[in-house]
């Protein structure tokens, strides 16, 4: 088999230690190859990486599981050739019929070029993903404590919840307060609503009529100052993520009031941007808000996942199986089996299909039909599983041919088969005992 890399090595890498395997040609011929064991601390690494160097190694490949590839893969960057292997795939490569150890059977791999290297973003959008998911683990937080209180109000018998829809908007939390501060008067607490509440101070009033202890009250203060740390911090992240598109992007931005006109801005700049180059990130994020369903929120985490450049997959659908958005292909003699998605990012299709729950509300779009075209056949699950599979198709081709989204309609489905939804509708009307005779509708012309 032809030899790919001459200079090469293999890494197994665990929590506290590595295995590595470096090879090069033997001066009479053949392959010489040496294994060692190093530590996971940084001067272990270092020492690893000059143990490579001595071999003049311009290849390394790893196979690792969760982040312990993460310290080996920062010392290196930019001066060996680095691929993370997917620890399955090399599980199946044939031909492994001796018990060479890992190090070395990847060495032997990528020496051949059989090897393909995992999808490792560049450092600046490695350092958005951290910000976008602590974000997203912080807002779910949030929600668990929200929920906390609305159980604990239940405990006490306070039907807050029941009335009003937000418990924590100006009047919901004035009288959280009151019941904090040891107030028992449902009448007093029903008078602190404000706006369209106030038309229902009397149902608030036996709403507010509960069985509040000490314990409650301890609870509840608890409670809520928790949500507000809660809040402080993601107003913080969002600056911060901010922050860092503009770094990445190298965008002077101007200051303007309103959101929508600082979009708008970014869309005009993201539309002329040359196509052999890869779009900045906030301009990637201005792109992407133009899909139904899709905020800036949603949009930076798309762009902090997949990326703004597009040419690290092949096609759409290498980037919708990357996602783990990609439907299943189990056939066997003819028969199709599960299409059950592959697993994938799992930060990445959350995201898209909380989208896609949104899309599907959306009025007069391709992606609202598309949910409502399957959602009766195949289940709500599955329908956001494909509408949120179309809208990740879409980012795809925007972020690589610079364009904003282009609905098809809410009628596409019905357009696509015209005259098989005609003669449908025209059965039924029949059966139903009226007379059916369709003839086209003329437009109007202005002489």
């Amino acid at each position: 088999m032809q030899v790919v890399y001459t200079h090469c090595a293999g890494l197994d890498v665990h929590k506290k230690t590595v295995v590595a395997c470096r090879s090069r040609p033997r001066n009479g011929g053949g392959v010489e190859q040496e294994v060692k064991t190093f530590g996971t601390t940084t001067p272990d690494l270092l020492e690893l990486v000059e143990w490579l160097r001595d071999w003049g190694c311009t290849h390394v490949a790893m196979e690792s599981t969760g982040d312990y590839w993460k310290p080996i893969y920062n010392l290196p960057e930019g001066e060996f050739e680095v691929l993370l292997t997917n620890a399955q795939h090399v599980k199946y490569v044939p031909g492994r019929k001796t018990d060479l150890g890992d190090a070395e059977w990847l060495t032997e791999l990528l020496r051949h070029g059989l090897l393909k290297g995992s999808f490792i973003p560049p450092k600046a959008q490695r350092d958005l993903r951290d910000l976008t998911r602590y974000q997203t683990k912080l807002v779910q937080e949030r929600v668990r404590q929200v929920n906390r209180v609305q159980k604990l109000l239940e405990g006490a018998n306070i039907k807050l919840a029941s009335v009003v829809s937000d418990i924590f908007g100006v009047s919901g939390r004035a009288m959280l307060e009151e019941l904090i501060a040891g107030q028992t008067d449902p009448a007093v607490m029903a008078e602190l609503a404000k706006g369209r509440l106030r038309k229902k101070i009397g149902v608030l009033e036996k709403a507010l009529t509960g069985q509040v202890e000490a314990h409650h009250r301890f609870m509840l203060a608890q409670l809520l100052s928790h949500i507000d740390y809660l809040d402080e911090k993601l107003v913080l992240l969002e600056k911060r993520i901010d922050q860092h598109l503009e770094t990445m992007g190298e965008q002077a931005l101007p200051a303007m009031e309103q959101a929508q006109e600082l979009t708008e801005l970014l869309i005009e700049r993201a539309l002329t941007w040359p196509l052999d180059q890869s779009l900045p990130a906030i301009l990637a994020v201005a792109l992407l808000t133009t899909i139904p369903g899709v905020d800036w929120k949603i949009a930076v985490i798309i762009v902090a996942e997949l990326g703004p450049d597009m040419s690290h997959f092949p096609t759409a659908k290498h980037a919708a199986a990357w996602s783990g958005l990609a439907p299943g292909n189990q056939q066997s003699a003819g028969k199709r089996y599960s299409g059950k998605t592959k697993p994938g990012n799992q930060a990445l299709k959350s995201t898209l299909s909380q989208a896609a729950w949104a899309a599907s509300r959306t009025k007069d779009t391709y992606l609202s039909a598309q949910y409502r075209q399957l959602v009766g056949r195949r289940g709500k699950k599955r329908a956001i599983i494909a509408v949120a599979h179309s809208i990740i198709i879409s980012a795809y081709h925007m972020l690589s041919h610079h364009e904003v989204y282009r609905d098809l309609g809410d009628n596409y489905f019905d357009e696509r088969k015209k005259v098989a939804v005609v003669n449908r509708l025209s059965r039924r009307l029949s059966k139903l005992g009226y007379a059916v005779r369709l003839e086209p509708l003329v437009e109007e012309t202005s002489g």
